[in-house]
């Protein structure tokens, strides 16, 4: 650990920055369905989250080894690369959780090495094989693969507890989706801390800090467990009201199909080594487990940003980190420009989202519009039963008033007038 230069801290401590910004970012993939069909009250969930996230920060670190080993050549990077990309990954995860829209904070991390590999070192640097088979296939493959499971697991549940009394029924499902929540969490914890773990132990090969080839330190796997469980604490509350509102309106069946499906494909995919985004996962789960149940919808606009922001992630954060890197090729002074900026611009983008402020007490209130699409369903689709009398009397007007006679002066009697 002689090797271990000011760089190389400023890289390590932007790394961990980077995991604080994914805990925050994506508590949401855990916990939104949980919190918005009640099961669990927001701190509460939050904070189980943070635990599970910490305890499968240990158990695995093949994801780790296929960003430090497989995604670039780690022997032409220089930490300054390192920084640059994190850089890209860290604004790019500060804006969209501005915007409330759950983006891929992993796709943020794997555009921004690639643009700043690029700068640095040239296309050649980047192992295109390992970044479709990886990387690109998985984006693709896991939010469809997650919807279709929880579509199919939603119509299961229906079906099977077609005859279950109500509230019971509501309440076993309950307990199975904070069950399944502490999967989800558990997951995340084995995929999206692995990426701080293998972006840090590239950055300590590049500064020869560690040996070619090497697993993750034991205190880089602890340092970024508690990053990373520690933002989720303190709760991306702005995405967590899109994930669990603003898609569509979940029943405790949905959020435990949904979530148990998010689970299983990110599981697998941290065996396998992919660099999975859990939300692409979790967010194709939601939407599927909205389309499994009859008669419920999806708000395609507000999934229509999500696919957008999905889209731009990588090419975005990648020409950040480009640019990143291009100043901090000037020497230790650009460095320290590019360190001013990411500072500046994290301060102003806080300040912004303070104008209006998302917290457990108001996570659950939405006002997202229903969308041409959702409104178009609702039209056609037959009322509940007991509603249509409501909405005529809600619709006939009623008939105004009659005024009130005026006063008439008593007759006076003709004995009277005499």
């Amino acid at each position: 650990m002689e090797n271990f230069s000011l760089i190389l801290a400023i890289v390590v401590v932007t790394a961990l920055a980077f995991d604080f910004t994914n805990g925050f970012h994506d508590t949401a993939n855990a916990m939104a369905t949980t919190i918005s069909t009640g099961a669990l009250k927001p701190k509460v969930a939050v904070a189980m989250s943070a635990v599970l996230n910490l305890v499968g920060a240990f158990l695995s670190v093949e994801v780790a080894n296929t960003i430090s080993k497989g995604l670039v050549d780690e022997t032409g990077i220089r930490p300054e690369v390192i920084f640059a990309a994190l850089v890209g990954a860290i604004l790019w995860n500060l804006l969209t959780w501005l915007v409330g829209l759950p983006s891929s904070s992993s796709h943020a991390l794997m555009g921004g090495l690639i643009g700043a590999t690029i700068a640095s070192a040239g296309t050649g640097a980047v192992h295109g094989d390992v970044l479709v088979t990886k990387v690109l296939l998985p984006a693709v493959a896991a939010p469809i693969v997650a919807g279709v499971a929880a579509m199919l697991a939603t119509r299961l549940s229906y079906t099977l507890g077609r005859k279950a009394e109500g509230k019971a029924a509501a309440k076993g499902y309950r307990t199975g989706q904070i069950a399944s929540a502490g999967l989800v969490s558990l997951a995340h914890g084995t995929n999206d801390a692995q990426k701080t773990m293998g972006i840090i132990t590239l950055a300590l090969v590049a500064g020869g800090a560690v040996a070619p080839d090497s697993d993750p330190p034991t205190w880089v796997i602890l340092s970024a467990g508690m990053a990373i469980a520690l933002g989720t604490y303190l709760g991306g509350w702005r995405i967590i009201r899109t994930m669990g509102k603003g898609l569509t309106e979940l029943q405790p069946q949905q959020g435990f199909a949904a979530q148990t499906s998010a689970a299983t494909v990110i599981l697998a995919s941290s065996h396998l080594g992919f660099s999975l985004s859990t939300t692409h996962s979790v967010s194709g789960s939601v939407m599927g487990a909205g389309l499994g149940r009859k008669g419920g919808v999806v708000r395609w606009s507000t999934a229509t940003r999500m696919f957008v922001a999905w889209g731009l992630t990588l090419p975005a954060a990648a020409l950040v980190g480009a640019l990143a890197e291009s100043v901090t090729g000037l020497g230790d002074w650009g460095t320290a420009v590019v360190a001013a900026f990411l500072i500046a611009s994290s301060a102003a983008i806080w300040k912004i989202s303070r104008r209006e402020v998302v917290d457990a007490s108001n996570v659950n209130d939405t006002e997202e519009p229903a969308g041409v699409v959702t409104t178009a369903i609702a039209a056609v689709a037959p009322p509940p039963a007991g509603s249509l009398a409501d909405d005529l009397t809600a619709t006939i007007p009623s008939p105004a008033p009659s005024p009130a006679p005026e006063p008439v002066a008593p007759a006076v009697p003709p004995a009277a007038a005499v």
